[in-house]
């Protein structure tokens, strides 16, 4: 079911709505006089993302954000200590998730009542439509779980990455003039705007620096630091018997900080991935960002989708810079983003790229 989720058909269906909630989101960054949390508010894009998008949920912005907030709790729980104490990480955990599906349980039965209007199937219809092909319907609780589990596919992790590739952006501007020339030269930018018509999945895919800039993001900051296997088979690794059966645990970081592949591991350097060097194709397991085998993450292509939509958004509609006078550090847990998120300013551009001023820049500039 979940591959039908993401296939290539659908990736296409979803594309138009994912601009469009990237777009909305750019605007409202570029019209806010202040510096914004970046990593919180690509918490709350890719939330959006999910709940408009994949869920296809017509929930007021009132509500979207009370949602958030649970969700938020949610999250920051979810890894807590099973210890079932009042006032613990664990229950506050528990009663978010009650909370959260209460409110998703009316979202679904809005979404089963309304059908009329849509102008493409989201990821719940798909989920809903496979259950009644195999002969089953899905009960509220499964809709429910599925729900649940689709939105937190897309969100931490999309929201780490999304924050790191601003972050990489701001810090290496030839990357971000690279990218531009790339839309210009394939006809996706012209005098400053993107040609109506021109952003379809295969003109995403043809786009080979992008592809290199976001597989680089995810080689230097891979989201998830790595994950468990069960052992299946018996076997040696460094003169030590792995029993099967046994649970163990693989470092994607690591992997892609010792693979020999990969030179001068430290320098964010999007052109290890072009024509002429590749360096992700020595090896099957060099390069992991999605993990590995049977169980690599299915999610990953409407990642890199998102990613790619929202580079070329960042590349044409908006100038930001830094606003704060160092970058902030890297954290790891519970996924990678930057201590207090990252300040950045965002400015709106003309279809001449120059800067949209606020009214009170504009004002300020006409009594000078």
């Amino acid at each position: 079911v979940f591959s039908k989720i993401f296939s290539h058909e659908a990736l296409e269906s979803y594309l138009p709505k994912i601009q469009l909630v990237i777009k909305d989101t750019l605007r409202a960054w570029s019209s806010n006089p202040e510096s914004i949390n970046v990593y919180h508010e690509t918490q709350k894009l890719t939330f959006r993302m999910a709940i408009r998008v994949l869920l296809g949920f017509r929930i007021p912005d009132e509500e979207l954000n009370r949602l958030f907030e649970v969700y938020q709790q949610f999250v920051e729980n979810v890894f807590s200590l099973p210890v079932d104490l009042p006032f613990s990480g664990y229950r506050r955990g528990i009663r978010a998730r009650e909370t959260l599906q209460k409110g998703l349980e009316k979202a679904i039965q809005e979404k089963l009542q309304n059908t009329q209007g849509k102008d493409y199937a989201d990821a719940l219809d798909i989920l809903i439509e496979s259950g009644k092909e195999h002969g089953k319907e899905l009960t509220m609780q499964e809709l429910k779980d599925g729900t649940l589990e689709l939105i937190f596919a897309a969100y931490a992790t999309t929201a780490s990455a999304s924050t790191s590739l601003i972050m990489q952006l701001l810090k290496h501007p030839r990357v971000l003039e690279k990218l531009q020339e790339e839309l210009r030269s394939k006809g996706i930018l012209h005098n400053g705007c993107i040609c109506e018509g021109s952003l379809r999945l295969d003109n995403i895919n043809s786009l080979h620096y992008l592809d290199c800039v976001i597989k680089e993001v995810l080689r230097l900051f891979t989201p998830i630091s790595g994950g468990y296997r069960t052992v299946l088979q018996t076997f040696e690794l460094d003169g030590f018997q792995i029993p099967k059966g046994w649970s163990v645990m693989y470092s994607i970081r690591d992997t892609h900080d010792t693979a020999p592949v990969f030179k001068d591991v430290d320098i964010f350097d999007p052109d290890r991935f072009g024509q002429g060097r590749s360096e992700d194709k020595d090896g099957r397991f060099h390069y992991l960002p999605f993990g590995g085998g049977v169980r690599t993450c299915l999610g990953k292509h409407l990642a890199k989708l998102f990613l790619k939509a929202l580079a070329i958004e960042l590349a044409s509609t908006s100038r930001f810079e830094l606003a704060t006078r160092t970058f902030p550090k890297i954290t790891l847990v519970p996924v990678v983003h930057p201590v207090d998120g990252l300040k950045v300013k965002f400015f709106g551009l003309d279809s001449n790229q120059n800067e949209i001023l606020t009214g009170t820049d504009a004002m300020l500039g006409a009594t000078v």
